[in-house]
């Protein structure tokens, strides 16, 4: 992706959580010349990969498929000195944006929907080697639970909200029609570099074109600027 796609990304969700009335910590907003000026004192963001997460899983074609992310929250399983044992993200899913069908090993997150749009929810439960099955598949939603034929699509309306266990397949998109959403994740400690699966090999995490400045930095830039890092 190019630093002028992921600028141009940023500045759009931050307008659309000013609209949804939803505000992000003020490291959010920092400058990458803020950030060399910051200190020890601020590790826990850049260990805990807090902040901006933009991707388009190496398609080229965010608007297709792709996910913006921010971390408010999260501990971290391989630093004694982050004891949270929970994690929590702001999404913004377009109309007709995926992100492709993944589970995780460990983490059990609910998926809730804050506002905007409805989300689709494509589900499938994983077999021992790690493929779809063709089994029954566990849906919890808002406290009622119930089992649905694989590959079923749920729909969550805005204030609706989904649970989803450790080796349960996921593919989720807005609604075409309906609008951009804002999608909240609460969940157990969450680490992107080795707890997502995907059935399709593909990016987590883009190489970025510089092509101009840094709006904002994302998660994988602060080794770049943050001088304890």
């Amino acid at each position: 992706m190019k630093r002028s796609e992921v600028n141009a990304i940023m500045g759009d969700a931050i307008k659309f959580l000013k609209k949804m009335g939803f505000y992000l910590p003020p490291f959010a907003y920092w400058s990458p010349d803020k950030w060399q000026t910051k200190g020890a004192e601020y590790q826990e963001i850049v260990d805990n990969m807090l902040g901006w997460d933009i991707t388009d899983f190496g398609s080229g074609t965010f608007e297709e498929t792709g996910l913006l992310l921010f971390t408010l929250r999260n501990g971290n399983l391989s630093k004694e000195q982050y004891t949270k044992t929970y994690a929590e993200k702001v999404l913004i899913v377009q109309a007709g944006q995926v992100t492709p069908l993944h589970f995780h090993w460990h983490k059990m997150e609910d998926i809730i929907n804050r506002g905007g749009g409805n989300l689709l929810i494509e589900l499938y439960n994983s077999t021992e080697d790690e493929e779809l099955a063709d089994t029954d598949v566990l849906v919890s939603m808002d406290g009622r639970n119930y089992l649905a034929p694989a590959g079923t699509v749920v729909s969550l309306a805005p204030g609706q909200s989904i649970t989803l266990f450790p080796g349960t397949y996921h593919r989720f998109w807005g609604e075409k029609g309906k609008g951009t959403v804002l999608v909240g994740e609460v969940s157990q400690v969450n680490d992107d570099n080795t707890d997502n699966r995907f059935l399709e090999p593909l990016g987590r995490f883009p190489e970025i074109e510089e092509n101009e400045p840094p709006l904002h930095l994302l998660v994988t830039d602060y080794g770049k600027y943050y001088c304890d890092g």
